[in-house]
């Protein structure tokens, strides 16, 4: 186990921010914090990178306790803070070297990994220039830089794509890809849902400070796919059809909307087929097909009472 967080608690004063919280991570997994603002996704972030004292709870990382050993696991951490965090008055060159120095790097393997990370960023023909003088985008692509530069296990991602334009977005999806493929384990916090579905092998919905639920994108749409829903459009509908149509396996109950059909069947039914042979045996002819499936967003709703950018 690359992580694990064991009971972590953190209040400030009356609020509760993380009430109890358990994460298990596991090497090269890009596992996605997904919740709304104020769910406690950046105060577990801060805790892990110990920048935040809790109030109870333990955190494992690397197999050693980060209370006694938090200077040697920080050496082995990339993080990329929510809100842009470089040095105004240096250059990107001069702002990851900063970084790189910080992790302990020096001489030649400084310089080589520096222009690794600009490359990494595409920012390298850029380097001599200041923060002031890039794009949204391109100052949290320079955040990137200095959180790889030293060639972390662990990189922490908090809400890397907040604010900017859709090619960074991009650029920064593809980011996280590679630096798996390379290596490294990442926690990828978002309230997009879009970004958590692309890019994570492993999900933990969070919502006012507690775990509601954890696993894959599948096993958590499993949680609430209690039935199957089918829209049919067709040509015409008659009584005989839908009563053809009710008689199908595992068919609960239809609804027609003009010749929109809506056929709601018990969970692993399969029987498209057999509702789409009865629509032909009574000469309609199918316009569309829609088969509706469960969407983490539908996870997040059912489980929590509420959609995920409230």
């Amino acid at each position: 186990m690359l992580l694990e967080i064991k009971n972590l608690k953190k209040k400030y004063k009356d609020f509760t921010a993380v009430d109890n919280l358990n994460l298990s991570i596991e090497e090269g997994e890009i596992y996605g914090l997904l919740g709304p603002n104020g769910a406690g996704k950046s105060t577990t972030i801060n805790a892990i990178t110990g920048l935040t004292k809790v109030d109870g709870g333990q955190i494992t990382i690397f197999g050693k306790d980060f209370k006694t050993n938090e200077i040697e696991i920080k050496k082995n951490i990339g993080v990329v803070p929510q809100d842009i965090a470089v040095f105004e008055d240096l250059s990107a060159y001069e702002n990851v070297e900063f970084f790189g120095k910080l992790s302990g790097l020096r001489g030649a393997l400084l310089k080589e990994r520096i222009k690794e990370a600009l490359d990494f960023t595409e920012l390298w023909d850029r380097r001599k220039d200041k923060p002031g003088q890039y794009s949204g985008g391109m100052q949290r692509r320079l955040n990137i830089a200095c959180a790889i530069v030293h060639h972390p296990k662990l990189i922490i991602m908090d809400e890397p794509t907040v604010g900017i334009d859709p090619q960074s977005r991009n650029h920064i999806l593809e980011s996280v890809k590679k630096l798996n493929e390379m290596g490294s384990t990442i926690i990828y916090t978002s309230h997009y849902m879009e970004e958590i579905e692309t890019l994570c092998n492993k999900i933990t919905i969070v919502d006012h400070g507690k775990e509601i639920a954890t696993g894959t994108k599948d096993e958590l749409k499993e949680l609430i796919s209690h039935e199957e829903k089918v829209q049919i459009e067709v040509s015409h509908v008659n009584n005989e059809l839908l009563k053809a149509i009710k008689e199908v396996k595992g068919v609960k109950k239809y609804e027609v909307t003009d010749n929109m059909l809506e056929v709601i069947s018990e969970k692993n039914s399969e029987n498209i087929s057999a509702i789409t042979a009865r629509i032909a045996e009574f000469k309609s002819k199918i316009v569309s097909i829609n088969v509706e499936k469960p969407t983490l967003e539908g996870v997040f709703l059912t489980l929590t009472g509420r959609k995920l950018r409230d």
